[in-house]
């Protein structure tokens, strides 16, 4: 149950998601200020997002197109119709199913 509760906190999916983009920073050996440079986010935005997570979406989504990570924000498009935060939770924690029910 703690990990669920880890997964759903926005502090963490913030954190994560700071951690990732600086590792993908580092792999494509991008200093910090080449990164602020490419985007046209300042340098402080980018150590700050590094650093604490916090970012405007605007400054995440720049950064991600440099980063070649912009893709993963397509799949928000697909979310379909809206749910309540219970439905979400009652979906996650449903067995999927295995075989359809007659309608008699």
């Amino acid at each position: 149950m703690d990990n669920i509760l880890n997964i759903n906190n926005p502090g963490y999916l913030a954190r994560t998601i700071a951690e990732k983009f600086k590792q993908r920073r580092l792999d494509f050996n991008i200093t910090q200020e080449g990164l602020a440079q490419k985007t046209g986010v300042s340098l402080g935005s980018v150590k700050r997002f590094e650093s604490t997570a916090q970012i405007s979406l605007s400054s995440l989504l720049k950064i991600a197109v440099i980063l070649d990570l912009g893709d993963y924000f397509y799949g928000i498009k697909d979310i379909g119709e809206q749910q309540t935060i219970d439905q979400v939770l009652k979906s996650k924690n449903s067995k999927p199913r295995k075989r359809a029910r007659r309608n008699d």
